[in-house]
């Protein structure tokens, strides 16, 4: 690949799981009035992975099952690790992609994470509400940003309230504070967009998540870390 193409190339990791057309149509709007040239590439290709110049990885449905798929393709784990860690190449997990950045899941069974953020992912067990009825799991549906950390660019626009979207039933329990951009509420802290230096996750959907989630992957495009 051509170091022009390395600087304007968006790779969406295809693992075999996650709402792939969703996620590229989205970043496909954002990129159309970004950086001339910018191209955003659905792939499998460790190799186009390794080069390109800013990575995406979504993921929908259990953490052992996205493990696997993700794990199972030859050379994809140390692409994304040489990129990320080694090139400093931006990174941004959504939902599953976010948990994966954990050092380990227990949904099910326990699997190992990549391990890029300290913390295990668990459960949702919302307390009761105030009329001491439960809150439904899976957490499904629009729910407010408050900022742990203020101004970070990657919500550069996106204003303390904001609502986005979230489908998940398993959450990230992040052991260090340091890591935790931003959170919303559900019977208990969620984290939603969690990281540190080049690679981060949001936990809710931005393809899903209309103006607020466009300006959060405008964001992303623009970022420079």
């Amino acid at each position: 690949m051509k170091a022009s193409e390395r600087r304007t190339t968006v790779a969406i990791v295809d693992y075999g799981s996650g709402n792939l057309r969703s996620v590229a149509k989205a970043f496909e709007r954002m990129a159309s009035g970004h950086e001339k040239g910018t191209r955003i590439v659905v792939t499998s290709d460790p190799a186009v992975v390794r080069s390109a110049s800013r990575i995406v990885l979504p993921g929908v449905g259990a953490f052992a099952d996205c493990r696997s798929g993700l794990y199972g393709l030859p050379g994809m784990v140390e692409a994304l690790t040489d990129a990320v860690h080694g090139n400093g190449t931006p990174f941004l997990g959504i939902c599953v992609g976010m948990q994966l950045m954990a050092r380990r899941g227990l949904e099910h069974v326990i699997s190992e994470g990549l391990g890029w953020i300290d913390g295990e992912v668990c459960l949702i067990k919302p307390a009761p509400v105030a009329n001491g009825s439960a809150l439904k799991v899976p957490h499904m549906g629009w729910n407010r940003l408050t900022m742990v950390q203020s101004k970070h660019p990657l919500l550069q626009g996106i204003e303390e309230g904001a609502f986005v979207y979230y489908v998940h039933s398993y959450l990230f329990n992040v052991a260090n504070r340091s890591d935790i951009v931003a959170v919303s509420g559900y019977g208990g802290e969620i984290a939603a967009l969690v990281g540190r230096e080049n690679y981060y996750g949001t936990q809710f959907h931005p393809e899903k998540s209309q103006a607020n989630g466009l300006a959060f992957i405008r964001n992303f495009l623009d970022w420079k870390p």
